[in-house]
């Protein structure tokens, strides 16, 4: 059953989006986390149950994270979605530490793409479903500017400040 449920966070109201594995929701996997105005973000559908207590866990983790007390997530999540290579790619945005950036070159080279892989990288990282969670917001130009984010530059901005990588 996917299950969903909002949350309030200094970025605005998340969408958490679930499958749960058992009827109480203690097996509850994340398969989506969208931010307002997520390019491609998950939208609410037909059948989906509002069940905010999936997510009490998932939740008190986020808010720890926007209160700098929370370096990591120990999050369940559903990883089925995505091609091979946008998993790859997912995977290692998740070795990116907390407070620490990586170009999409370095990203590239990591998953065995460099060179023209470059902007097939750029493209895993924009159908990331997981913002936050997997850290893509760590994902920078070869430049140090950043570069898109499908909720925005400044909510990008916003966490890496957050991270201590940025001033505001």
């Amino acid at each position: 059953m996917t299950v969903y449920a909002y949350v309030d966070g200094p970025l605005g109201a998340m969408l958490l989006v679930g499958e749960e594995s058992a009827p109480d929701g203690a097996g509850t996997a994340l398969v989506s986390l969208s931010l307002p105005e997520h390019k491609g973000g998950a939208v609410v559908q037909d059948g989906w149950r509002h069940a905010p207590e999936a997510f009490e866990g998932i939740a008190a983790q986020l808010a720890a994270y926007f209160a700098g007390r929370l370096t990591r997530f120990d999050i369940p999540y559903a990883d089925g979605a995505g091609t091979a290579f946008q998993r790859r790619v997912w995977r290692a945005l998740e070795d990116i530490p907390y407070g620490e950036t990586a170009t999409y070159g370095q990203i590239a080279a990591r998953v065995g793409s460099p060179g023209a892989g470059v902007r097939a990288v750029g493209t895993a990282i924009g159908r990331n479903p997981l913002l936050v969670v997997r850290p893509c917001h760590r994902v920078i130009g070869a430049d140090g500017a950043l570069r898109g984010y499908a909720a925005g530059l400044e909510r990008k901005e916003r966490l890496l400040c957050l991270e201590g990588v940025r001033a505001r």
